[in-house]
């Protein structure tokens, strides 16, 4: 059995279904709903445990040997030890490079956010001012205290802990449409609560979802922050 088999065999992947999304992206040339390709989402992010043990076979990327151009000084700032909290202060690069090790790759934006538009018994609770209370009280809450452990209340797919416990990389975090000035930012960690930099988006009332593009899109790849971590996506396996 290969490395990345072994380890995939470790982690829950939850099958996602085909099917489309009405991005809060702004398209303004296409309005149309954007079309999901069926693939496989990690049930909960990579916990501190897990990477411990991506680290013990994969020595380049642990701290103090990762080149400063993949991981800024920040990186892995909280340690890794065998708890079940998601890792956080990981890189863009660390984050991928843990996920083809899994077998897979960081989730799309549009994928993240098809997945993370449901609740227990909807594919899509965005339009419930309800929903949207319960996430946003989380957003209000501080931020320095001791993460928990993931396994919170599984969404209509399975999939858990998309909202509530921590920021997620997506792959293609460089590419979303957000005002530029946020990108001057000296301090990702500014960010975690600020949604200004989303104006160029189709649902603002969808506030707690613009601010996770409103961090995302301040990020370089080498950044890290004590409150972002990651899951992993995958192909459909035939």
């Amino acid at each position: 059995m290969s490395t990345a088999a072994a380890v995939a065999l470790l982690a829950g992947y939850v099958a996602m279904p085909a099917g489309t999304l009405n991005s809060v992206l702004a398209r303004d040339t296409d309005r149309e709903p954007t079309r999901i390709a069926a693939f496989e989402l990690r049930e909960t992010p990579v916990t501190r445990a897990e990477f411990r043990r991506f680290l013990a076979t994969h020595a380049e990327w642990r701290p103090g040997r990762v080149p400063a151009a993949f991981a800024s000084a920040g990186y892995l700032q909280q340690g890794v030890d065998d708890g079940d909290a998601p890792v956080t202060a990981v890189s863009w690069f660390a984050a991928q490079a843990y996920c083809e090790a899994e077998g897979g790759r960081l989730p799309t934006w549009h994928e993240w956010e098809y997945a993370a538009a449901a609740d227990a018994t909807r594919t899509d609770a965005r339009s419930d001012p309800a929903w949207l209370a319960r996430i946003l009280g989380w957003y209000a809450r501080p931020a320095n205290g001791p993460l928990p452990a993931v396994g919170g209340a599984a969404n209509v797919y399975g999939v858990r802990d998309l909202h509530g416990l921590v920021w997620e990389w997506v792959d293609d975090f460089n590419a979303l449409l957000v005002n530029a000035d946020s990108r001057s930012a000296s301090d990702p960690d500014r960010l975690k609560f600020c949604g200004a930099g989303a104006i160029d988006l189709q649902d603002r009332q969808n506030y707690a979802v613009l601010m996770r593009v409103a961090l995302l899109s301040s990020l370089s790849g080498a950044d890290s922050t004590g409150s972002l971590g990651f899951r992993c996506a995958r192909e459909v396996r035939k």
